[in-house]
C-alpha cells in the first residue's frame, strides 16, 4: 500500500495551506470580533483563489472545475479547516449536487457557480426535522402548472451571501406499512424570488461569522424548470451527492486539530513551570503523545474513506466512521490543549478558546455522531439480516 502523498499532492496541501496562513489566518481576528465577514474582503479571497485556479476544486474538468479526486479534494479540505470558517467559505466549494443539473439549468446554476458568478447554499433542515430528514414540513403543491413551497427551514450556511439555493421539500406522502413516508422533491430557489424571503438566524459560539439563516416560503411559485433531478426524487440526487459531504467536516477536523496541537506543542516546549518546560512533566507529554496519536488516525481513517471512493468501493460506513471519529477527536485535542494552555487558554487573547467553541458543531452538523453510529451499525448488521 503506498501511504505517501504524490509530488502533486504535496503540491496542492503546500499551496493551500500557504493561502490559509498569507490570506485567512490575517483577517481572523477580525471575524471574532466583530462576527461578520467584510463584503469586500469576501470579494477579495474570492478573487484570489480564482487566480490560483483552486475555484471549485471539487467538479470535474469538463465543467470548468479543477477535477481533483476524492482523495485530492480532502487533502484541500484538510488545509482550509485549519482557518476560519466564515473566511474559507470564499474559497469557493460549490454543492456537488449541482452536477445533476440538465438542460438550461447547467447555463443558469452550474456554470456560473463553478466560474464563482454565483454562490449556492443548500437547505434542508427544519425546526422539526434536523436528523429525521422525510419529517420535514416544507412542503410543495401543484397549482396552474406550477409549485407553491409554504414553509421554513433554519441552520441554512451560507444563505446570507447566495444568489440561489438548493432546497429540498415534500412534494406528497406514500402510505406504506411502516406508516406514511413523505416524497421529496430538490428545488433551486433564486434570491428575490416572490414568496421567498432569507432572514438571519440565530448567534451560534461556534465558528462565528460563519452565519445561519432562516428560510420562508410564502405561497412561493416555482416551475419545473427549477426541479433539480425528478420530481418526488429529492432522495436520489442526495444519495448521489451529498452523502460524502460527510468526509468535509472529518477532514477539517483533522486540519483544525493540527493547528491546535502544534501550538499546544509549542507552548509545552516555552512554558516554565517549577524551573522546567511543563512538556517535561509526564502529565502533559503524554496528553501530547495521545493528541497525535488520535489526530494520525483520523487522518488516515479519513484519508482512506476519500481512496475508497475513487476507487469505486463502497464506503458509506468508512465515511461515517470517519466523519464520528475526527468530529470527536477534535473535541479531545482542542480540550486538552486549553488545559495544556492553562488560565490562558479560555482568554480571547489566544485563539485556543476559539477552537474549542468551534470543535462542538461538528458532532452535530452534516449527520449527528449518533446518526453516524447508525449508519455504522446499520452497514454491518444489515448483511446478517438484522
Amino acid at each position: 500500500m503506498q501511504f505517501g502523498l504524490t509530488d502533486e499532492q504535496e503540491m496542492i496541501v503546500s499551496t493551500v495551506r500557504s493561502f490559509v496562513e498569507n490570506e485567512i489566518y490575517p483577517h481572523e481576528a477580525l471575524v471574532e470580533k466583530t462576527g461578520e465577514v467584510p463584503h469586500e474582503l469576501g470579494e477579495e479571497i474570492k478573487r484570489k483563489v480564482i487566480e490560483l485556479g483552486f475555484y471549485a476544486p471539487n467538479f470535474p474538468e469538463s465543467v470548468g472545475g479543477a477535477g481533483l479526486s476524492h482523495l485530492d479534494f480532502a487533502l484541500v479540505e484538510r488545509e482550509l479547516g485549519r482557518g476560519s470558517m466564515a473566511l474559507n467559505h470564499f474559497f469557493g466549494r460549490p454543492q456537488n449536487i449541482l452536477m445533476a443539473c440538465k438542460g438550461d439549468q447547467i447555463e443558469r446554476y452550474l456554470l456560473p457557480a463553478v466560474r464563482g458568478e454565483r454562490m449556492d447554499a443548500l437547505a434542508m433542515t427544519e425546526p422539526d426535522a434536523g436528523s429525521d430528514v422525510r419529517g420535514m414540513k416544507c412542503s410543495a403543491v401543484r397549482q396552474g402548472g406550477d409549485w407553491v413551497v409554504n414553509g421554513s427551514k433554519h441552520f441554512i450556511s451560507g444563505a446570507e451571501h447566495a444568489d440561489f439555493i438548493i432546497v429540498f421539500v415534500a412534494t406528497g406522502v406514500d402510505e406504506t406499512p411502516r406508516g406514511p413516508k413523505k416524497r421529496i422533491t430538490c428545488f433551486l430557489v433564486d434570491r428575490g424570488t416572490p414568496g421567498f424571503e432569507i432572514r438571519p438566524g440565530y448567534n451560534s459560539v461556534s465558528h462565528r461569522g460563519y452565519k445561519n439563516s432562516i428560510l420562508y416560503f410564502d405561497n412561493c411559485r416555482l416551475s419545473d424548470a427549477q426541479v433539480l433531478g425528478e420530481v418526488d426524487g429529492g432522495f436520489d440526487v442526495m444519495n448521489d451527492w451529498l452523502y460524502a459531504t460527510r468526509i468535509t467536516v472529518a477532514t477539517m477536523s483533522v486540519g483544525r486539530a493540527r493547528r491546535v496541537f502544534d501550538m499546544a506543542v509549542d507552548y509545552a516546549a516555552q512554558r516554565r513551570q517549577f524551573g522546567q518546560e511543563i512538556g517535561r512533566f509526564q502529565g502533559v507529554s503524554f496528553q501530547i503523545a495521545d493528541m497525535i496519536t488520535e489526530i494520525d488516525a483520523a487522518d488516515w481513517l479519513t484519508l482512506a474513506a476519500a481512496w475508497r471512493l475513487d476507487q469505486g468501493l463502497p464506503a458509506n460506513r468508512e465515511i461515517a466512521s470517519a466523519k464520528l471519529y475526527a468530529s470527536e477527536m477534535l473535541a479531545r485535542v482542542t480540550d486538552r490543549a486549553l488545559q495544556i494552555h492553562g488560565g490562558m487558554g479560555l482568554m480571547d487573547e489566544l485563539p485556543i478558546e476559539r477552537f474549542w467553541r468551534d470543535a462542538r458543531v461538528e458532532r452535530i452538523w452534516d449527520g449527528t455522531s449518533e446518526i453516524q453510529r447508525h449508519i455504522i451499525s446499520r452497514e454491518l448488521f444489515r448483511p446478517l439480516g438484522v
